[in-house]
């Protein structure tokens, strides 16, 4: 953890740049409590500067009594273009303000996109130019640059390409700025793009179009944990360039994103303040810090803040100081608030003005006015006029002082997502260095290590049959040993399962819960080897299998905290007097699971468990391109207590396996997820067979769809949809087949996909670089080929990702869009990196869920659309099991989005669903005559 209250330590502030930088990187998501205490010293006031501080707060107040905006009337966006811009900043620049200007301008989505923006940075350097002035009391105009907006893949992941690519873009832009006269600053965006944003802003720095400049400057969110760290290298970094960097120090502006985007990670804390104290605490220590010494001529501080106290406390810690500074405001708020600040104090004020038009302009009125109506902004409080002056100018660090926690206690970390119930799967933020160290560090240790698997029956494995070496799908090499099963190790098994399935049942649900949450605590204890020997056996891209693994954690702790809660206990059921009626449930039999390679973790441990969980004994099929993995997870159940007679392993070919045991009646249940051709077959054998009725749990595929409407944001359509065509290589049940576009919104649409697949970076899956990885075998790859042989014929190209020099051992294709007339095309699931495209009219939304409802399918369903009434309407008559509005439909979490289509998708309960186990259980009921021993004590006992 950076040492805070040590930072104006003359000793802490002799150590280098290094240590800086290592500082900024350790204190991504430190402990919340123990890091506000260090900052707490060095931003808390004096009792005289606290009463100062007070005092000019509640007289900016006062002289400022019409400050609070109007959010939904006035205008937020200075103009459409820079050129109108300029004209209605003309009476602020008279003024004496200066602006730094936002090209309003979402992340780039294509090369195109990039160029694009790069335009109109350009444009605005040079329109903004002969205005730009430099002089003792007067700032330049500036120019505030969106990284992502300049490169399609501005991303951790894609650093190399990132640096080549970017770097000469805001080489060019720098020296076009700093021949115009203008200033430029690298804006702020989210936690995982900071360090690659601070990277990047080093190497011009240092370069030749800036040194000896001092208009280049970068923006810092001070509810970062990272904040202070930041400004700390920046400052050597300066003192050792010689030039000064402008600092604008911001609140921040995406807090909500970075909580959920922590909770979805599963680290262990949030990389932002939970309190709003205790990001202005933050403000205050990194704005003592800006003001010290030891930046004079290192740093010059731009201060943005609409908050009374905060720059009361700007004007108090600064009247000392012999510094320059800059105090900052957003354009359309506080305009009263600093015009008298413009009046009484001799600052220079700069505004930051958007500019855009009105297609980019409601993502950012929407952020405005979610952050100026939170109960906890500033500018919220003040509208309130009931609210007093003294609550307004209280100072921060005492007020976070007050609570009993520090952090936000109804803000639970990340780990305590679920409460009691259960702890959140590990995760690691791969876009963190320190996160993506320790990660690289762990997998290194398994690349070249090579695996044995076989049929594990009794808990002892097999390894007697014929063997045949396990390839990776990347470039064909060996990475292990698999053996092949036999037909007396089915009856084996399957004798060994049904003696041990009475001694499993009777064990109490509690013990048997308790042996799956080691399995789960193993996996995470494991978890390196089993992300490194996935991503070479299946060729699932490391990403993806994160993911997959932190779901098989998920599905194991939730089904066992479902089975403590649900199993060991009857149930009392009313009845007359005199007697007891109770239901309970009990394990049926032997359950047969089936599972395939496209969730090679979580499908696979998801049915076992839930079917040992319910008290069942299990055989289970594992997939021949994921055995290798298969028999590590087994060893780690044994290792866990699951008993050995209770899980055997079979790994072996399908058609074996299945046509063997699906129709011995000693098998009490099937559970599938795959194809619905091969469900279909289980379901007829099930059927024919002698014995009694086994029930089939089954998670079937289909020709999942996402449609889109008019509202729609292109950008926003294209991120989904590829997300959710092209993770896993589209191999997964769930992936997105066919995308609906209204014909208003399809021509700019596909440009956006053609432009997005230029972009996908195909390659080894065993690389953070990789997007989109190799088909899972030989097979796969051929039947997909065979496919875009048809497509070829008879269908458009949309796009198609460039193929880069891959080994041609490894099975890969080709991502790739095509346009189809209608759904009637696609007669059979193809699996694999595909995206089919549907255009249709936008009165014929009707006609578009026809068409689909019309295949019988119905797994999973996407919406685009910003009319909540029409995304209803969609949701509403598409039979889907899963619908996921605005957001990719790529994954499930168990208990989150519990997974289970309708129709040919599966009719059963929903895996990582409340009722998931009891489809695998049998209920009893059992009634007792309590008078039969000669009275009714109870009734008795009420009197006569």
């Amino acid at each position: 953890m950076f040492e805070a209250a040590r930072a104006l330590e003359p000793v802490f502030q002799e150590q280098s740049k290094t240590f800086f930088w290592h500082g900024m990187l350790e204190n991504y998501a430190v402990d919340e409590e123990a890091y506000l205490r260090e900052l707490m010293v060095l931003a808390e006031s004096n009792a005289a500067e606290q009463k100062a501080t007070a005092e000019t707060a509640a007289d900016l107040i006062r002289l400022a009594p019409d400050q609070s905006p109007e959010l939904l009337s006035q205008q937020f966006v200075l103009g459409q273009d820079i050129g109108k811009a300029l004209e209605n900043a003309g009476e602020c620049l008279r003024k004496g303000c200066s602006y730094s200007f936002d090209m309003l301008a979402e992340s780039a989505v294509t090369a195109s996109d990039a160029a694009r923006h790069f335009a109109r940075y350009e444009e605005a350097i040079l329109t903004a130019g002969p205005q730009s002035r430099w002089g003792k009391k007067t700032r330049p105009l500036s120019v505030s640059l969106k990284l992502s907006a300049l490169h399609p893949r501005f991303d951790v992941s894609q650093q190399e390409r990132v640096f080549a690519d970017l770097y000469p873009i805001l080489c060019d832009l720098v020296a076009c700025a700093r021949g115009q006269g203008v200033a430029i600053t690298l804006d702020a965006e989210d936690m995982d793009r900071f360090e690659l944003t601070l990277q990047l802003f080093e190497k011009v720095y240092y370069s030749p179009v800036a040194e000896g400049w001092n208009g280049l400057g970068v923006a810092i969110q001070a509810y970062s944990k990272r904040a202070l760290p930041a400004l700390c290298w920046l400052n050597k970094l300066a003192k050792e360039q010689g030039d000064e960097i402008p600092v604008r120090l911001v609140k921040g502006a995406y807090w909500d994103a970075e909580i959920k985007h922590a909770q979805q990670l599963g680290i262990s804390s949030y990389p932002v303040f939970t309190r709003k104290e205790g990001t202005d605490t933050s403000y205050l220590a990194c704005l003592r810090f800006l003001l010290s010494d030891y930046t004079k001529g290192g740093l010059f501080p731009q201060l943005a803040t609409h908050n009374a106290h905060t720059v009361a406390s700007v004007l108090v810690m600064s009247s000392s100081k012999d510094r320059r500074l800059e105090l900052q405001r957003l354009h359309g708020m506080g305009d009263a608030l600093y015009d008298s600040i413009l009046k009484r104090f001799d600052y220079p004020v700069r505004i930051y003005a958007p500019v855009g038009g009105h297609e980019e302009l409601p993502p950012y009125l929407v952020r405005r006015l979610l952050e100026n109506g939170a109960s906890t902004s500033f500018v919220h409080r003040l509208a309130g006029s009931e609210t007093p002056v003294e609550v307004l100018t209280k100072d921060p660090v005492q007020e976070l002082g007050t609570y009993p926690s520090l952090g936000n206690d109804l803000i639970p970390l990340p780990p305590l997502l679920y409460g009691s119930e259960r702890t959140n799967a590990k995760g690691w933020n791969l876009a963190i260095t320190a996160d993506r160290e320790k990660f690289v560090a762990g997998l290194r240790q398994w690349w070249g290590h090579e695996w044995q698997a076989g049929p594990i029956i009794g808990g002892k494995t097999f390894l007697g049959g014929c063997s045949e070496a396990v390839l990776s799908p990347n470039n064909g090499e060996p990475i292990g040993e698999r053996f092949g099963l036999e037909l007396e190790n089915l009856e084996s098994a399957l004798e060994q399962a049904l003696c041990g399935f009475v001694g499993w049942c009777d064990c109490p649900a509690a013990e048997r819960a308790d042996a799956v949450q080691g399995f789960a605590d193993a996996i995470e204890a494991h978890r390196c080897e089993l992300v490194a020997l996935c991503s070479q056996e299946t060729g699932l891209p490391i990403r993806s299998v994160i993911e997959d693994l932190r779901n098989t954690v998920d599905l194991c702790r939730y089904y066992a905290s479902q089975s403590r809660s649900r199993f060991g206990h009857s149930v009392a059921l009313p009845g007359p007097t005199g007697e007891t009626n109770e239901l309970y449930m009990e394990g049926r039999g032997v359950f047969l699971c089936v599972s395939p390679a496209g969730s090679p973790m979580s499908v696979f441990c998801g049915q076992i468990v839930a079917a040992l969980l319910a008290g069942n004994t299990v055989l289970a099929e594992s997939s021949g391109q994921s055995s290798l993995l298969a028999h590590r997870l087994v060893e780690l159940m044994l290792a866990a207590g699951i008993p050995e007679n209770a899980i055997h392993l079979l790994p072996g070919h399908r058609d074996f396996v299945g046509s063997t045991l699906v129709p011995d009646p000693r098998i009490a249940g099937v559970t599938f997820t795959g194809s619905a051709q091969v469900a279909r077959r289980i379901n007829r054998l099930l059927a024919e067979r002698e014995g009694a009725c086994a029930p089939l749990v089954a998670e079937i595929g289909g020709q999942n769809a996402m449609i889109a409407d008019s509202s729609a944001v292109p950008e926003q359509v294209v991120r989904d949809a590829l997300e959710s065509a092209f993770s896993s290589a589209g191999q997964g049940c769930s992936a997105l087949r066919v995308l609906f576009l209204p014909e208003d919104i399809a021509d700019q649409t596909e440009r956006l996909i053609a432009g997005a697949l230029n972009d996908v970076c195909v390659g080894n899956s065993t690389r953070l670089s990789t997007d989109v990885g190799p088909m899972v075998d030989a097979d796969a790859k051929s039947r997909f080929e065979r496919y875009l042989e048809v497509l070829e014929r008879d269908a458009r190209l949309i796009g198609k990702s460039p193929m880069p020099v891959v080994d041609a051992a490894g099975h890969f294709v080709a991502p790739s869009a095509w346009e189809i007339k209608s759904l009637k095309y696609l007669k059979n699931e193809c699996f694999g990196p595909i995206l089919h495209v549907i255009r249709y009219r936008s009165d014929d939304l009707d006609g578009v869920i026809n068409q689909i409802n019309s295949l019988g399918n119905g797994l999973t369903l996407g919406i685009q659309s910003r009319s909540e009434s029409t995304a209803a309407y969609i949701e509403k008559r598409v039979r889907a099991g899963n619908t996921y509005i605005n957001r990719d439909q790529a994954a499930a979490v168990a208990g989150v989005q519990p997974c289970g289509g309708e129709g040919l998708s599966g009719a059963d309960p929903k895996a990582g669903g409340p009722n998931y186990l009891l489809r695998f259980a049998a209920e009893r009921t059992r009634t007792i005559n309590t008078t039969a021993m000669g009275g009714n004590a109870s009734l008795l006992s009420l009197g006569i």
